[in-house]
């Protein structure tokens, strides 16, 4: 009797395949998928009013993520006990910038649609017996599904919010530097800024910790104002670029909540982004004198900071003192200056001043009236006299050199 063949080793301790418990509902579902997926996009084309209004190559990604979704089913119903990537199953079949194309919302209602066709088909796609089987299957799947797609749309939502930050933080260097163009304008729009009419830069100290959290608290307590915003943590200072009201103080005093203790200091109000360059820079030369001024209100204007400002050696803070003060009394006639002059260097006494100058009282208590009308600052006021008193000073050392 001849011998029995011999095994060969590769053949040796090898199971022998065995077949899928639910073979013919599996190859029904195989068969079945092409067709599954059209009748999903049909009714997302039926029901979903975004998925009729969206470009011809969005509609056409969609309908992959649908075949994806439908043939990734397929093996989950193969391999029910082999854990599945759906993510990449699935949502790999479309590029990244799909997500920023459709809501987390709209992507929902396509996974809700496919399921639901998929689920109306269970009858005549599982073979006899199979229908709770194959139900069973699509309602497990279901749920991974829903965790796939809550994952996928976190996984961008991270990483659109570390490029907006980074993008963010560029605007506010330029803004801080100078270098506010138009760049810095197209990237501020791509971050939701919509070109207010007035904007505002304010700065003062950040508070130690996750600068995250500072900029949120920023971001709500703008949102609960009604401010747009612009935001970032440079070094020790937190900037606050906002948009949305022309009134300084207002913007200040309602942001001032996650600034460290110190001084807040608000620039003047510009037109645009560009110009915000203008009110950064004041805000910046403010916060610096600040020290000079115990008593400096918090948030303090950078414009109420210019004698102190002109002594730290700020030009602009010169300037604005000798242009805005200075040279409208002067303008105004000899009278207002001398008399202005003349209360100052007389501790601020009328009487004192009408000695001096030879005229009533009274004469004095209106030229003073006439300089509050003309500069804005009013004379009886220590603070405003002190002001008005730098920049007398600064006017007549701007005519010596004129006249040198």
């Amino acid at each position: 009797m001849p011998d029995s063949p011999q095994k060969q080793p590769s053949e040796q301790n090898v199971p022998a395949r065995q077949s899928h418990p639910h073979a013919a509902t599996l190859k029904r579902l195989e068969q079945s998928s092409g067709r599954l997926a059209a009748a999903a996009i049909a009714r997302m084309d039926e029901h979903l009013p975004w998925y009729r209004a969206m470009p011809p190559e969005n509609r056409s990604w969609i309908g992959l993520v649908a075949q994806a979704g439908i043939a990734a089913f397929t093996e989950w119903f193969r391999h029910p006990e082999t854990p599945q990537a759906i993510s990449t199953d699935v949502f790999g079949t479309a590029p990244r910038e799909l997500t920023r194309a459709i809501t987390l919302r709209q992507t929902v209602e396509m996974v809700r649609t496919t399921i639901e066709v998929v689920e109306s088909e269970i009858d005549a796609v599982a073979a006899p017996g199979d229908e709770g089987v194959l139900r069973e299957a699509l309602l497990v799947y279901a749920r991974e599904i829903a965790f796939a797609t809550a994952q996928v749309y976190a996984q961008a939502a991270e990483a659109r919010g570390a490029w907006d930050a980074r993008l963010e933080s560029l605007v506010v260097n330029a803004v801080l530097s100078g270098e506010a163009d138009e760049g810095a304008v197209s990237r501020a729009s791509a971050l939701g800024w919509k070109a207010p009419e007035h904007v505002v830069v304010v700065l003062g100290t950040a508070p130690e910790g996750d600068s995250e959290q500072t900029v949120e608290a920023i971001r709500r307590a703008a949102r609960s104002a009604k401010l747009q915003v612009l935001t970032g943590v440079l070094g020790s200072r937190l900037v606050v670029i906002a948009g949305g009201s022309d009134d300084p103080l207002r913007v200040a005093r309602s942001l001032i909540g996650p600034f460290a203790e110190g001084p807040v200091v608000a620039g003047p109000v510009v037109s645009d982004l560009p110009s915000a360059t203008r009110s950064a820079r004041a805000a910046a030369a403010g916060l610096k004198a600040s020290a000079a001024w115990l008593d400096a209100p918090r948030p303090v204007l950078a414009d109420d900071l210019l004698p102190e400002r002109a002594m730290a050696g700020d030009p602009v803070a010169r300037r604005l003192l000798v242009e805005e003060i200075y040279r409208p009394l002067d303008e105004a006639g000899s009278a207002l200056l001398e008399t202005l002059s003349v209360y100052l260097e007389q501790a601020s006494s009328l009487e004192g001043a009408a000695r001096m100058l030879f005229v009533h009282p009274n004469t004095v208590r209106y030229r003073l009236r006439r300089v509050t009308d003309v500069t804005g600052w009013s004379p009886s006021d220590v603070r405003s006299a002190f002001t008005l008193r730098v920049a007398l000073i600064l006017g007549r050392l701007t005519e010596g050199d004129v006249g040198a």
